[in-house]
């Protein structure tokens, strides 16, 4: 398993609980919603894999072969490392461009050699459609070219496991599709995506694992959501 929580508490910084006894496991290859209202935890349970969140109370806690009950703080960037984030925010550099950007990911990561480094660069870009846009700036691009840069960034390093907090937020519809199907094509080559939505039509037209965050419980809801009829209230974000 990439990811194993059993019975696992998750706090704020302020000690007020987010979510109690959470059992969330994901393997190779897993593509999972998280859904729920405003507050519910999902931005928080992302937080925990990448430990911008502790974890102090579970009866076992791993992320990618690291026990995140003992991990050190000079582990974390070697945790990141082996995942690929993406933030609602996206986080681009807007003083560079886009081979800047991601360049810049490369070597802050331990890549040498500008061969290999552009190779990498160029086969990203090709994989999220993105190729003729290398030197492109952020702000000449659309929302949804954006977030393809930033989920070619995320798969910069190969990792084995992908976050992202609401890649669609403020995509149009069209736009929004296309980012999950380009994610959901990830999964099925064998990397792992776990991202939070509030878009029920998404969930319909790509389907995956789906828990939901509700009164502080994390609930697999894969077999029965759709049976439950969940609201757009139970899905906001």
């Amino acid at each position: 398993m990439l990811i194993n929580y059993k019975n696992a508490n998750i706090y704020h910084d302020d000690g007020d609980v987010v979510l109690n006894a959470v059992d969330f496991s994901v393997g190779e290859g897993d593509f999972i919603y998280l859904v729920g209202r405003v507050g519910s935890g999902k931005s928080s349970l992302l937080e925990t894999i990448y430990q911008e969140l502790s974890i102090d109370e579970a009866d076992e806690a791993t992320v990618l072969g690291y026990d995140l009950l003992t991990i050190r703080r000079k582990q974390i960037p070697e945790l990141r490392r082996k995942m690929g984030i993406i933030f609602q925010d996206l986080q681009l550099l807007s003083d560079r461009s886009v081979y800047r950007n991601l360049y810049f990911v490369l070597k802050a990561t331990g890549w040498r050699y500008r061969d290999r480094i552009d190779a990498r660069i160029d086969e990203v870009l090709a994989q999220v459609g993105m190729t003729d846009m290398k030197d492109r700036m952020p702000h000449e691009l659309s929302g949804g070219e954006r977030q393809r840069i930033s989920i070619a960034r995320a798969l910069l390093n190969s990792p084995q496991l992908i976050v992202a907090d609401e890649p669609t937020a403020s995509l149009d519809p069209e736009t929004a599709d296309n980012i999950i199907r380009l994610l959901r094509d990830i999964a099925q080559k064998g990397t792992a995506v776990i991202l939070t939505t509030h878009n029920r039509s998404l969930l319909d037209k790509y389907p995956g694992k789906v828990y939901r965050c509700s009164d502080h419980r994390l609930v697999d809801v894969t077999n029965d959501y759709s049976h439950m009829q969940l609201s757009e209230e139970e899905l906001k974000d």
